[in-house]
């Protein structure tokens, strides 16, 4: 199942040092250069960005005929590419940053454009999508009649996530999901229907006889009339640090999706990265209220680890561009390639391919040498092996409210270190009995320590056809006995 990303795209420049002076011309600062890198951007790093976590992604778009659009060209190594002449230069965005933080931005050719033509390379390429994430900068694609018929006419089949610009059109009727951010959805709004930011106590934005602070956000006011003028079938509002409003066709309560504390200088890239990840939690078959959460996580965390400045800069050779394509392709059964591990699209894969998915759960609080040797058992059983992990709250729950000792990130990333496990599913409940129903793997391995009894799981699992099995057991070898080991020696 492929992503499409339809969208402008851009070269984005960053030229990155240190300030420590003023100019004595004036009393602007002056920045000591100490690095350049040159990226795609706009629909662009969307592609990019997915391409780098393993994803199959197709790039709809138009290019100029110019060395910016060259360049740009070699900078999406690894995406495959559908692209039609724009018609006029490339635009350039060139960033200055001191430290992490921005000074100035200069833009070239990205004055307004004419609407490009659709090729029907292009018309092709959206027509096969899985997915499509419309990522609108303002140049004019999203405004193609052709392409917009195609759209709306997919809408009721395939998810389609419209990221806006203010510049742009009105996204088609009928997508999964609409995604600006407060400030684009107060403008929106406020040209619609004369909405404007009130406070609380407003009687212009509550509902009547409303108290609920969520119901009288701006933002909720501004994606409610959105809602209705676009005729989405839903409108997520992002705004910053405090998260994101999901609102939804036919739904009167609003859903709030908190956002990780983080420490950002610099927003950039957020909202694409936020994009990527509800295109791929969408095309894994989750819920649009489990989706944004995900994705709201997913950016916070892009920000905290450096945002944009921290991205690879891809060289333009062609042996460059070559690792570029093998990294971002899936990997092959000799493991030397990446695939995804996103554990439902992972075990839809592998099943279309003809293998078998293999699935074992535990709470995997302290690793230890039992557990590699079963997990490395397991995964010889088939052609994947997705852990399904109990979160912090579950762990708690069964083993009290000293554990876990490790938390359910790390613990998931220790796992994923492991050549033998290629997905981690965590899940809430006290059994891992939903996350399988989820799931449906072929095989549900667990330890030897089972043998001789009827695994709580096998009625479950035989209801789809699959099989219960054991591995060895290491009896030596316990999370509780380390745990106790490392009490003793502080």
């Amino acid at each position: 199942m492929r992503i499409v990303v339809v969208g402008d795209v851009m070269l984005d420049v960053d030229l990155s040092g240190e300030a420590t002076r003023l100019s004595p011309d004036a009393p602007v600062p002056v920045v000591d250069i100490s690095g350049v890198k040159r990226r795609a951007g706009g629909a662009g790093l969307v592609a990019r960005m997915l391409a780098e976590d393993g994803w199959p992604v197709t790039l709809v778009t138009v290019m100029g005929d110019d060395d910016a659009g060259r360049q740009l060209e070699a900078h999406l190594a690894g995406v495959r590419l559908v692209s039609g002449p724009s018609g006029h230069p490339s635009p350039v965005k060139t960033r200055v940053r001191a430290g992490s933080h921005p000074v100035v931005r200069f833009d070239e050719g990205c004055g307004k454009a004419p609407v490009p033509d659709a090729s029907p390379a292009m018309l092709r390429a959206v027509e096969q999508a899985g997915v499509i994430i419309v990522a609108d900068y303002g140049r004019g694609l999203a405004a193609n009649p052709q392409l917009r018929d195609l759209l709306a006419g997919l809408a009721g089949r395939v998810p389609i996530i419209w990221d806006p610009h203010p510049s742009g059109p009105d996204p088609v009727p009928g997508v999964a999901v609409v995604t600006p951010n407060a400030a684009e959805a107060g403008k929106a709004a406020q040209a619609y229907a004369g909405f404007q930011d009130a406070g609380p106590q407003d009687p212009a934005v509550q509902d009547a006889g409303s108290q609920d602070p969520a119901v009288q956000d701006p933002a909720v006011q501004a994606g409610r009339i959105l809602l209705e003028q676009w005729q989405s079938r839903a409108v997520l509002v992002t705004k910053g640090e405090q998260g994101a409003v999901l609102l939804r066709k036919g739904s009167g309560s609003p859903q709030t999706v908190p956002a990780p504390r983080v420490e950002a200088g610099d927003p950039c890239g957020a909202g694409d990265r936020l994009a990527a990840s509800l295109a791929v939690h969408l095309l894994a078959g989750r819920d649009l209220g489990e989706a944004a959460g995900l994705a709201v996580r997913d950016a916070a965390d892009f920000l905290a680890s450096g945002g944009v400045s921290a991205l690879p800069d891809h060289a333009s050779s062609t042996s460059a561009a070559r690792d570029a394509r093998n990294q971002a392709a899936p990997r092959t059964q000799g493991g030397s390639r990446r695939r995804t591990r996103e554990p439902l699209l992972l075990a839809r894969t592998v099943r279309e391919a003809g293998g078998t998915v293999v699935a074992t759960g535990g709470c995997f609080d302290l690793l230890h040498a039992g557990h590699v040797r079963s997990l490395a058992a397991a995964r010889e059983l088939g052609d994947c092996l997705i852990v399904c992990l109990n979160s912090d709250e579950s762990v708690r729950r069964l083993k009290g409210p000293d554990r876990p000792i490790i938390g359910q990130q790390d613990r998931a990333e220790l796992l994923l270190a492991m050549e033998c496990v290629d997905a981690v599913m965590i899940f809430d409940d006290d059994t891992p009995v939903a996350a399988l129903d989820r799931l449906r793997p072929d095989i549900w391995v667990k330890g030897g320590d089972y043998k001789g009894a009827r695994l709580p799981e096998a009625e479950l699992v035989e209801q789809w056809g699959g099989r219960c099995l054991t591995v060895p057991y290491h009896p030596a070898r316990s999370t509780t006995g380390l745990a106790d080991a490392l009490a003793k020696v502080g």
